[in-house]
């Protein structure tokens, strides 16, 4: 792990390992600057020891040493660099954050810290070689060489000068031998004149073994070098023996003649300027050819020297941008982790603040201020969520609870909201409302959707009727538009379910049409009986031609009969009008049931009606005479499905009555196989004068619904396949409570229709005149037709009229409608 890696990895896991990292980061860190220091250190020794400055000799063994060291310097830097490159490649692949911009930045800084290094050392080579190439060219041979000759010329002109001196001097003493050995004062005095004429401030006279016989005095005292006898024995008498010395002199000796084994020996002083300018010529040629020699290791120590040093800045270039990148991305990389912390939802994340990070220090403070804001604001959001959750939930509970159906829609049309009660008025769950357009769910609001999105109205009233699995149902629909904050409307849609009102309303309409109907036809029908039965009487004498009579008989006995069921349908108008008040008494239900099978039993021999009593005795409270009634209405009823049904298709017909106690309620279930109930409407069959036969009056349900409101209960209308699968006819069953008290209201079916209460009068009982009441609207017809339902055209709630179906009492004897305008009622059929 890099220094980087290690600074980021503390944001994110404490290390599996803090002593081991601990020991090692030290290291880490003083190695690189270590490795640079020792190579920087070898490079310079190189440099000066190749360039002579030291005393150590450059030999070839001492180059290769520090070329060794170099070599080593260099790999070591090599080693780190590679170990950090290897793992930054290695945390790329990883995906360690930053990891990229680690990369970009120490390649960024390796290139620019090649470029500078490999021009210079190629600048540095082309200098030096260039530098040689002039050194070493013929104008500064030339130079070299012509100061060579001139030292020469000078030396040989003074050589040739004193070797003159000498012989001229040599031959003097040698004509001046006599002398020499008679008088030696006069002799010296010779040679001193001879050496003073000749400008040599040396000259005496020396033997074989170099000891000084005689000495010219001069007055110049010069310190010169005797040569040895080795050389002495050489010297002959023609070539003088010359040599130039150190001291700024010049000697020379020769053999003398006459002499035995005598030599001269003479010196002359020289200008020491010119003869410091020739040693100095002389040195400088030698180092220059010295110099020459060595032109290629020259060259070679520089471009190592310049490859060293290049590699080395380069090394340490890269390591710098090493460490500056981990100093930079550290940073940054905890950052991204403190990030990627945030982003999974963890807003107590700090990352640690450097203050010598400067800028990304800022970024630091900056990010982690940002952290405690974010981290603030959560907390105040989830608390107003908490606030926001706990109104919805007040508010869900409050809609849950209200009995009208509300349903809230956005300005798209899509439903958002929808309450239990609104569940089960538009007949659809939630899961298959929310997110769904409403036009789609409940298109008979469509109008009312469309009045409200004009705007002329805030708030849109109305009433509809639905169709929901063969129940239709009214509803008041209210349709108010709220403003949102995003300036557009949104809309709360409040159902109630009107139908048992409506419901209401009709009865209550045909129940003053009925009192109306009684009051106003039921006097005029004795003296219209009284009458035809006394013309019958008084003019039935005087016709004696048959065919007159028969006609006259005809014509009065229509009119008695169908004043007869004129009378009997108004005492069925008044029946409806003012049902009398249940007496509550203790009774068993199971026996009358028994007497209601066994009546209608013998009534109807080719039916087989059985009586299934589940409990007996099954004791309640309840009107004896009315629950009978309704029993024998419902089993006159399915009695009349059953002869409805073609003979071919009917087989044998068959009544199943069921008793039984469920709770707090007693259950009576009547199942035919006749025709069966209607699909469609089914619920408004409980409704007064709403049938489906052509001669029914509407009313025979409606009573018997009624009986069981007043004994707490209600009457349900299903399918027989319902009760006994594959079984075709209708299944009627009258629910009502034990104790003869009004039902809980959730114990009601949504099918149910209530009835307003009615003061009912007491009727008279079951006799011969008034026999238990005629179902008027039994099972449905099932016919290729729908099914007839009438109404009066005058009631509450806006319904459309349709031509009326009228009973056949109503006509006279040629089918001739009556003068006297009946009441228009909806034709229907059934399926």
């Amino acid at each position: 792990m890099t220094s980087a890696e290690t600074t980021a990895s503390t944001l994110r896991a404490p290390s599996a390992e803090p002593n081991a990292e601990a020991r090692g980061f030290p290291l880490r860190r003083w190695l690189a600057p270590f490795a640079v220091a020792i190579a920087l250190l070898s490079a310079f020794l190189t440099f000066v020891v190749l360039t002579g400055l030291t005393p150590i000799e450059p030999t070839s063994d001492v180059v290769r040493s520090f070329l060794m060291i170099n070599a080593g310097t260099i790999l070591l830097l090599v080693g780190i660099i590679v170990r950090e490159v290897w793992q930054m490649v290695q945390a790329r692949r990883r995906g360690r954050a930053a990891a990229r911009l680690h990369v970009q930045i120490v390649g960024l800084f390796s290139v620019i810290a090649v470029l500078p290094a490999v021009l210079v050392s190629i600048v540095a080579n082309v200098t030096i070689e260039r530098g040689l190439d002039r050194l070493f060219s013929g104008p500064t041979k030339q130079v070299i060489q012509n100061s060579l000759t001139i030292a020469s010329a000078y030396m040989q002109e003074h050589a040739q000068l004193i070797n003159g001196d000498t012989l001229a001097m040599a031959n003097d003493l040698a004509h001046a031998r006599p002398l020499y050995d008679q008088d030696r004062m006069t002799f010296l005095q010779l040679m001193t004149a001879g050496a003073e004429s000749r400008n040599l401030p040396v000259a005496v006279l020396m033997d074989k073994d170099g000891k000084i016989v005689a000495s010219a005095e001069t007055g110049v005292r010069l310190n010169y070098e005797a040569p040895p006898p080795d050389i002495l024995k050489d010297i002959n008498e023609t070539e003088p023996k010359i040599s130039v010395f150190p001291e700024n002199y010049v000697a020379s000796v020769v053999r003398l003649r006459a002499y035995d084994d005598m030599f001269l020996y003479v010196a002359r002083l020289l200008d020491p300027a010119v003869v410091a300018q020739l040693k100095q010529t002389q040195t400088s040629a030698a180092e220059y050819a010295q110099l020459e020699t060595r032109r290629l290791g020259i060259q070679v120590a520089f471009a190592l020297m310049f490859a060293v040093i290049a590699l080395t800045i380069l090394m340490a270039s890269v390591l710098i941008g090493l460490n500056f990148a981990n100093g930079l991305v550290s940073p940054i990389r905890q950052l991204m982790g403190a990030a990627s912390e945030v982003s999974t939802g963890n807003l107590n994340v700090q990352v640690p603040v450097n203050k010598s990070e400067s800028d990304l220090a800022l970024l630091g403070e900056i990010f982690n201020k940002m952290t405690q804001e974010l981290r603030t604001q959560r907390n105040e959001l989830v608390d107003a969520s908490e606030t926001i959750d706990s109104r919805r939930r007040f508010i869900e509970a409050v809609l849950s609870s209200a009995s009208a159906g509300i349903i809230g829609v956005d300005a798209s049309g899509t439903i958002g909201v929808l309450n239990r009660s609104a569940e089960k008025l538009i007949g659809h769950a939630e899961s298959e409302t929310l997110g769904h357009p409403l036009s789609d769910v409940l298109p008979e609001l469509d109008e009312m959707m469309k009045t409200a999105r004009e705007g002329t109205q805030r708030l849109v009233q109305g009433q509809v009727t639905i169709l929901r699995d063969g129940h239709e149902r009214n509803l008041s629909v209210r349709v108010s538009a709220e403003q949102t904050s995003q300036s557009r409307d949104s809309y709360i849609i409040t159902l109630d379910d009107i139908t048992e009102l409506v419901s209401a309303q009709r009865t209550s309409a045909w129940g003053d049409v009925a009192r109306r109907i009684a009051h106003e036809i039921k006097n005029p029908l004795t003296p219209i009986q009284l009458s035809a039965e006394r013309i019958r009487r008084k003019f039935g004498k005087t016709i004696t031609e048959e065919k007159d009579k028969s006609i006259f008989e005809q014509c009065t006995d229509t009119i008695v009969r169908q004043v007869d069921d004129i009378r009997r349908m108004v005492d069925e108008f008044s029946r409806f009008a003012r049902m009398p008040k249940p007496v509550m008494e203790g009774e068993d239900v199971a026996d009358v049931v028994r007497q209601a099978v066994f009546l209608m039993k013998v009534a109807h021999p080719d039916l087989d009606i059985e009586a299934d009593i589940k409990q007996s005795p099954l004791p309640a409270q309840f009107d004896r005479r009315l629950i009978s009634q309704a029993l024998t209405n419902i089993i006159k009823n399915a009695t009349e499905a059953i002869e409805q049904v073609p003979r071919e298709e009917l087989g044998k017909g068959r009544i199943d009555v069921v008793a039984q106690r469920e709770n707090d309620d007693i259950l009576i279930d009547v199942v035919d196989n006749g025709i069966g109930l209607p699909k469609v409407a089914r619920a408004r069959l409980l409704e007064p004068y709403v049938t489906t036969r052509a001669k029914g009056t509407g009313l025979g349900l409606a009573i018997v619904g009624r009986v069981l409101e007043d004994h707490g209960g209600r009457i349900e209308l299903k399918d027989a396949s319902d009760f006994r699968d594959g079984q075709r006819g209708a299944w009627m069953r009258l629910r009502f409570a034990v104790t003869g008290q009004a039902a809980k209201p959730e114990n009601k079916p949504e099918s149910k229709d209530q009835k307003p209460d009615v003061k009912p009068d007491k009727t008279e009982p079951d006799s011969e005149k008034n026999p238990p009441e005629e179902p008027t609207n039994g099972p449905a017809q099932a016919t290729n037709n729908e099914p007839k339902i009438q109404e009066p055209t005058q009631e509450p709630t806006q319904e459309p009229t349709q031509e009326p179906i009228r009973d056949p009492a109503d006509q006279g004897p040629n089918n001739q409608e009556p003068n006297a305008q009946k009441p228009k009622f909806k034709a229907a059929t059934s399926d």
